[in-house]
């Protein structure tokens, strides 16, 4: 017999069961015209002994398209519209591949045989289960969908059951215009599902109950459980009378009354429950405002209401070992520094309950004070919940008609104050790097004392290009991007980009003018800024833009705006878009726009680690791939976030909170490798943390090429570049006075603060 859980007050002890796990695993993937018709056969596949059998629908795959979510590993499903995955086990990878094709030649003499895939593979076994493990998100704010909703989410039947159920489930979905895709544990006869409820209106809420009902009857009559995972918890305990009869839900109760007679112990759950149609999150009253954004939040409605009601509590941001999300809690351990605990926080605010500050709430601003702005969450968190975006309009609000933090106009503003540096580099180091001095620019900046402030490049990256001339001139164009890190304070990299580009046939091209994407000013709020540097590049870029010359980025959180903040601003704007579809990483652009790219080999070891926002947004299948070309024998550091962070890591407050997250793996690793071992990072920010609390340099996808390129010549680095591609910083000259130096500097730094108290326009 089921038992009932939470009956009793507290659990003093308790056994557990452990499932062997099989070392060596073989995955079939059966495709059926119809998730029915795979139900239809789990029995006979159950009857083989899989250590596990999940299913899903066409619905599902459907809305991962609309999504975007696994593109390259969907397509590797064998036909149909109905899924099975069975996972056989064993102690040897023979055996396990054994028992997966003796079901294969079963199938194979069956009337209607499925379509069947084996992934004998471990990684293409490994990609087919990523698709599984990103149901949940397909099920929920899907574009052009209604939202789906948990509530009837994870009743199971016996599996031998499981195909009649799911036919008649959807029957009764029909009945009440309701729509789900579906997924589930079919081994076990446990289906997920996200319905389209509407919570928020008399009759939507009273047609809700009524399918609850409904639907609670039909799976007790096929002999299964209203809860078949998850439990009751106050959603379904209304209904367990329908299920264990009220005879014994009143035994139930009175043996709780034993142990709980004034009913303290977790009320309202199993005996005397609240009603399914109680304590709803949003109910009749739900009514949030509709505040005025910078952000258009095009996936949520345009509203930045709907983007807080995204996190559905599942959890997967309290995680400690793996994958991005959430680096501020793999350090904190606390709840409110989850992406869960800081979205739940936005949704009070907006109700006003308990928050009442709105936008001046001292509890969300300390909440989201430690968030990286990594966008680990909308990569890695099931319903994409966008954390960074939420944090800067938040702050973009916060802080009207307010001064910032000096770090913000210092860090954030670092576009303008390279343009200013870049005409006399050797002084503004001087400031920056000389012993006492330095401390002090730290201390006007809000760094923390623990930090080497970046020096500017003797050279500017377009300086560099003006004079150089153009080459490939009858070759296809392509437009190099000179982002801010990477022409004031590391030209090397994107001078090793246009020789990367031009070896692969390509005329070099970079913009004239001076543009920014405003990067580091979405870590501050500064949105109207941002907007407008965006906007400039659309004017600017416009004729190439509509010409289609494609884009290369080199910094990846540059490119991640493009990707990503450029169409939150400007959702319904055609050229946006082309843009967002023109811009590409180094990697992305040799993998897909150059045919048959081939690099030269380069037969080192490597270590590389990911930037946070090529991980969340552009993914990193197509650096993968590039590596491979060269013949690097590589790892991919599963090291999150590096900690750095864009000006995260050099703030002050958030110093020891940025050194842990770097020495949870990245920093570690890097200190372990050979000193012939290469450190591939592509950020500046993931660059930096590493060379400042490490005796190496990591190198850029493109420097890395260029190594290539040069192998076997008299250029070729042979050992690790402690400094041939390091860069080279402007210096003052010895022959100005310190004074001068000093009386120049100052009148630098009064000028640059005149002027940006004048600029007004900087929030």
């Amino acid at each position: 017999m089921r038992v009932a859980p939470n009956v009793l007050p507290m659990l003093l002890e308790a056994t557990t069961r452990l499932v062997y796990s099989p070392p060596a695993r073989s995955l079939l993937v059966l495709g059926y015209p119809d998730a029915y018709m795979a139900a239809d056969h789990v029995p006979e596949i159950l009857a083989h002994k899989p250590i596990g059998l999940e299913g899903f629908d066409a619905h599902l795959v459907e809305n991962m398209r609309k999504k975007h979510l696994q593109p390259d590993n969907i397509v590797m499903l064998p036909e149909g519209a109905g899924w099975l995955l069975v996972e056989f086990g064993s102690e040897t990878k023979q055996d396990a591949d054994d028992r997966a094709r003796a079901l294969i030649e079963e199938l194979k003499r069956t009337a209607h045989p499925p379509s069947m895939k084996l992934f004998a593979n471990p990684h293409e076994a490994h990609r087919i289960w990523l698709v599984r493990e990103a149901a949940l998100g397909a099920t929920v704010f899907v574009p052009g969908e209604p939202l789906g909703w948990e509530g009837w989410e994870d009743a199971a039947v016996p599996p031998a059951k499981l195909g009649g159920y799911l036919r008649d489930l959807f029957k009764l979905l029909g009945r009440y215009g309701y729509t789900s895709a579906l997924y589930g544990h079919f081994g076990q006869g446990c289906v997920h599902t996200r319905i389209n409820f509407d919570l928020t209106s008399r009759d939507g809420i009273r047609k809700f109950r009524s399918f609850m009902e409904e639907a609670a009857d039909l799976v007790v009559g096929y002999g299964g459980s209203i809860s078949g995972e998850h439990g009751d918890g106050q959603a379904r305990a209304e209904l367990l009378p329908k299920m264990y009869g009220p005879e014994l839900v009143q035994a139930f109760r009175e043996f709780k009354m034993i142990w709980d007679p004034d009913r303290k112990m977790n009320p309202g759950k199993v005996v005397d429950p609240y009603r399914l149609d109680q304590n709803l999150r949003l109910g009749t009253p739900y009514n949030p405002p509709q505040l005025a954004t910078h952000f258009k939040f095009p996936d949520d409605q345009g509203s930045f209401a709907a983007a807080t009601l995204r996190c559905v509590g599942v959890g997967k941001c309290r995680r400690t070992e793996g994958g991005t999300m959430c680096p501020s809690y793999m350090v904190t351990r606390e709840e409110e520094h989850t992406t869960r605990g800081r979205t739940h926080l936005l949704f009070e605010m907006l109700q006003g309950d308990p928050l009442t500050e709105g936008w001046r709430s001292e509890s969300v601003k300390e909440a989201l004070d430690l968030c990286l702005a990594c966008k680990g969450c909308k990569g890695d968190c099931p319903v994409n919940v966008d954390m960074a975006t939420y944090k800067a309009e938040f702050l973009s609000h916060y802080y009207s008609g307010r001064l910032r933090p000096r770090s913000s106009y210092a860090m954030g503003l670092i576009y303008w104050w390279a343009r200013l540096a870049c005409r006399m580099p050797g002084v503004v180091n001087f400031f920056t790097q000389t012993p006492l001095l330095r401390d002090v620019a730290r201390l006007i900046a809000g760094v923390a004392s623990e930090r080497q402030m970046p020096a500017f490049a003797s050279q500017t990256f377009k300086e560099w290009f003006r004079k150089r001339g153009p080459r490939n001139q009858d070759q296809p164009r392509v437009i190099l991007w000179p982002d801010t890190f990477n022409n004031y304070l590391r030209p090397e990299t994107a001078r090793a980009a246009v020789e990367v580009l031009e070896a692969a046939g390509y005329q070099v091209e970079v913009p004239e003018q001076s543009l920014c994407c405003g990067r580091p000013l979405y870590d501050h709020g500064m949105l109207t800024t941002a907007e407008r540097l965006l906007r400039r590049i659309l004017e600017t870029l416009e004729p190439r833009i509509t010409e289609g010359i494609p884009i290369v980025g080199l910094e990846p959180s540059c490119v991640a705006v493009f990707r990503d903040e450029l169409l939150n601003f400007f959702p319904n704007d055609e050229n946006a878009r082309r843009l967002s579809k023109q811009v590409f990483l180094l990697s992305e652009f040799l993998e897909r726009k150059v045919p048959n790219y081939q690099p030269p080999q380069l037969h080192r070891k490597a270590v590389v680690h990911g930037h946070c926002h090529h991980k969340a947004i552009m993914g990193m299948g197509a650096e993968e791939a590039v590596l491979k070309k060269l013949g690097l024998d590589f790892e991919i550091l599963d090291s999150g976030c590096c900690g750095m962070a864009g000006a995260f890591g050099f703030e002050k407050d958030h110093y020891d909170v940025s050194i842990k997250c770097g020495e949870r793996v990245l920093l570690p690793a890097v200190r372990n490798a050979a000193k012939d071992t290469l450190i591939i990072a592509n950020g500046f920010s993931c660059q930096e943390q590493i060379a400042q609390t490490t005796d190496r340099q990591a190198l850029h996808l493109a420097q890395v090429i260029q190594m290539a390129l040069h192998e076997g010549s008299s250029e070729a680095v042979r050992e690790y570049p402690e400094a041939g591609y390091v860069t080279q910083a402007a210096q003052l000259p010895p022959a100005i006075p310190v004074a001068v130096a000093t009386s120049a500097g100052l009148l630098l730094i009064g000028a640059a603060v005149i002027w940006i108290l004048r600029k007004r326009t900087f929030r």
